[in-house]
């Protein structure tokens, strides 16, 4: 018998009018399970069936079985469930309970009573095994979102579960620690343990999975991974031919959190009609490099200068942005703030392929779907200075591709956009210059 179980199961959230889950019979046992699909078609959903969550904690109707290690999930607690399936979300944010690193990923063996001489020992596994060993310690408000996600991980790893479900755990992380976190769960598949892992950067999982899961329109269809090919790359945007002005810089520029310098005598500048891209490791001080930039953080010592206009800042997180009642009307506030009677709410949300989603409440969308709603709500209205941290995370190969265009267009207005990514393909098809920031320093780096 499969570890884990869907016969015939549809599922639907509260007053939706079509099921988020169709008719799904599906068998996950051993090995590395990757699913796979379009921002908005489900996978989260489907993930959130095997711990529960989904219909315990969400609600809705359901119908068919499911079944993981053994339980009923439909007639078992999410709480008991949680002792055989470890949970990776999206976002880590919302995943933390401690303030502290140590005692957040003890958290779960403390819940379960596990004799406290254990569970120092079994800390340290967990972090090594999540790329976090040196986050030690650390308070959870100072770790930048990367290193967040490795947290996450390593207290899912922590329990030691018969089933692990990650949803897209590498999206936030520099290619060191995606490499150590997918080293993790090869390790665990390799060992007979079972994952199911969401993924839109294919490429790096799926040599090693057991099994494809496609997921869209809420219908999931398992296949051979050796099937699957990759996509196509991203064309580079045409070259900008305008003008180009200075339109920010740092000079001297040095910041610290409680005594520590995160950038040090740093100086960079950028142009309108250019797109400076921000590579790194997590911790290096991108985000901080931006919110400096944006006038967001005020630096210990340094200039910092920024041309006249409208600034468009979309952070890591994007639920922090979206508060209205309709992705439409998140829209409809940037330009009336801009005083921009002329563009339409509508035609940056046709761009992004958010159209369907309009009239929709921004937060119960897909973590896919919900980055780009942040990004039409902050982008148009004809922003001077664009600045992006790591737009990309969660969404798939369209939403990226138009993406691009969306930021070609403002860069040919003559816009000057800076972005922090570990996004590859994003950074080659659009970045100008590329900027690395690691070591409390910034420099050239070669693309």
């Amino acid at each position: 018998m499969a570890l884990a179980a869907l016969d015939q199961l549809t599922y639907a959230y509260p007053g939706a009018t079509t099921p988020a889950l169709r008719d799904v019979s599906l068998a996950v046992d051993g090995g590395l399970n990757v699913v796979a699909g379009r921002s908005g078609g489900g996978k989260s959903t489907l993930l959130r069936v095997f711990n529960g969550l989904v219909p315990h904690f969400h609600g809705g109707r359901i119908s068919g079985r499911a079944s993981v290690a053994g339980f009923d999930v439909i007639a078992t607690a999410t709480r008991l469930l949680a002792r055989d399936v470890g949970f990776v979300f999206q976002d880590p944010e919302l995943q933390a309970v401690y303030a502290t690193v140590d005692r957040e990923v003890a958290f779960g063996l403390e819940n379960a009573a596990v004799p406290a001489a254990e569970i120092p020992p079994r800390v340290d596994e967990a972090l090594h095994a999540a790329g976090a060993a040196h986050l030690r310690g650390r308070a959870l408000r100072t770790l930048s979102g990367g290193e967040r996600q490795r947290v996450a991980v390593a207290s899912a790893l922590v329990s030691r579960p018969q089933l692990l479900v990650l949803d897209e755990p590498t999206s936030q992380l520099d290619d060191e620690g995606s490499a150590l976190v997918l080293d993790a769960v090869r390790r665990l598949a390799a060992e007979g343990r079972t994952v199911i892992m969401s993924e839109h950067r294919l490429e790096q999982v799926i040599g090693a999975a057991t099994q494809l899961i496609e997921v869209d329109g809420g219908r999931v269809v398992a296949q051979d991974p050796r099937a699957w090919r990759r996509p196509l790359p991203a064309e580079r945007i045409a070259p900008y031919t305008g003008p180009r002005n200075e339109a920010w810089s740092v000079s001297g520029l040095s910041v610290g959190f409680g005594g520590c310098r995160v950038l040090e005598d740093v100086d960079a500048r950028g142009c309108g009609g250019e797109v400076v891209a921000l590579i790194g490791p997590n911790g290096g001080g991108k985000t901080t490099l931006l919110r400096v930039i944006g006038g967001l953080l005020t630096p210990a010592e340094g200039r910092v200068t920024r041309s006249a206009g409208r600034i468009a800042y979309l952070p890591q997180n994007p639920a922090a942005l979206l508060h209205r009642p309709t992705v439409r009307d998140e829209v409809r506030f940037t330009l009336d703030r801009a005083g921009d009677r002329s563009e339409s709410p509508d035609a940056i949300l046709a761009q992004l392929g958010l159209t369907g989603c309009a009239s929709r409440y921004p937060r119960d969308l897909s973590s896919g779907e919900r980055q780009r709603a942040a990004a039409a709500a902050v982008l148009p209205g004809a922003p001077a200075l664009v600045l992006l941290d790591e737009p990309t995370r969660g969404m798939d190969t369209d939403a990226r591709d138009a993406l691009i265009q969306v930021i070609a267009m403002l860069r040919d207005r003559g816009a000057a956009v800076v972005l922090a990514t570990h996004d590859h393909a994003l950074r080659a098809a659009v970045a100008d210059r590329v900027l690395r920031v690691a070591a409390r320093s910034v420099t050239e780096a070669a693309e």
